[in-house]
């Protein structure tokens, strides 16, 4: 075990190093500038040489990114152009808010996808699950921005059910008041990000239980006229859940690909809508933290699913 983590960690450690490397220069070349954001054209040629050096701005490339680095070593990640706030104290404003968002669709996706897969498995060619695999076609196919225009006007602005965006209703209430105006404003968000994942858990739940249904052992267990509910519970179910547990770590590298137009078309003040506006503003710092953020992210969760695959299937052997 302790050789597997620190094998993990270091590969980790590499693919973070790696990403923030891509990250850095790939930023560095997008077609605009932003010292034509940050700079005055009325400014003395002094003063905007000045505002230049306090960023780093005025030096080569390759001299900027040996500073980030150096900074990165010691958590150190710069200051925004955009608010002259340092990255760390920007990211972690809305870090909580997209972390909230992840939570709630991972949650909802597995308690809700996985009993419906299974029941799918166990109802397999009726007409229930090919229903289930309509909706199922559909929810991985939908495109996200169109589902949360589409969302957004329905709920919002024409039934009226929901807030058109935002995390809160301002000025923030206090108490219980509060959790349930963060619980309404986050229903839209959630949804259209929930029904893409929710879909891909019930379709490799479905397909899986199917498999494992096949297999000799379980129907050894069918023989000796155990009781289906003891057979799934007992043997079938962890074997059921290797994969849909495998597809759910990936799926919150998705998710964070998704909530950057979904936080912006609703607002959510989270790091995909930090991104966007960091994008749009030019903010180097910053968009370098919430890669970098978005990178540890998922190594930490490849590296919690295979520990959670290795105890749901005692076969594999993490130090191979």
């Amino acid at each position: 075990m302790a050789n597997y983590l620190a094998k993990r960690i270091f590969k980790g450690l590499l693919t973070i190093f790696v990403s923030v490397t891509i990250t850095f220069f790939i930023i560095r070349l997008m077609p605009s500038d932003p010292v034509t954001l940050l700079v005055d054209p009325k400014m003395s040629p002094e003063v905007q040489q000045a505002m230049m050096r306090q960023f780093g701005l005025d030096k080569p490339i390759g001299e900027q990114y040996l500073v980030f680095i150096q900074q990165m070593m010691t958590g150190n990640l710069g200051i925004s152009f955009k608010t002259r706030e340092p990255v760390t104290e920007v990211i972690m404003q809305k870090l909580p808010w997209t972390l909230l968002l992840l939570f709630l669709v991972v949650v909802l996706s597995l308690a809700i996808g996985i009993p419906i897969g299974m029941l799918a498995a166990k109802k397999r060619n009726s007409v229930f699950d090919k229903i289930i695999n309509v909706l199922i076609t559909t929810g991985i196919s939908i495109f996200i921005p169109f589902l949360s225009f589409a969302l957004l006007y329905i709920f919002a602005y024409y039934l009226k059910l929901f807030p058109t965006g935002g995390a809160y209703t301002p000025p923030p209430q206090k108490g219980f008041a509060y959790i349930a105006d963060v619980a309404r404003h986050a229903v839209l968000p959630a949804l259209t990000l929930f029904i893409n994942n929710v879909a891909a858990i019930i379709l490799y739940t479905r397909n899986s239980m199917i498999d494992v249904l096949k297999e000799d052992y379980i129907r050894t267990a069918y023989a000796k006229g155990w009781h289906e509910k003891y057979v799934i519970k007992t043997h079938a179910l962890k074997n059921a859940l290797i994969p849909t547990i495998t597809v759910t770590g990936l799926m919150v590298g998705s998710m964070v690909g998704g909530a950057v137009m979904t936080e912006t078309v609703y607002a959510w003040p989270g790091i995909g809508r930090l991104i966007y506006d960091s994008v749009s503003s030019m903010d180097f710092p910053v968009l370098q933290g919430a890669f970098l953020i978005l990178a540890i992210s998922v190594v930490v969760m490849s590296i919690v699913t295979d520990l959670i695959v290795a105890w749901l299937d005692p076969r594999i052997k993490l130090g191979g």
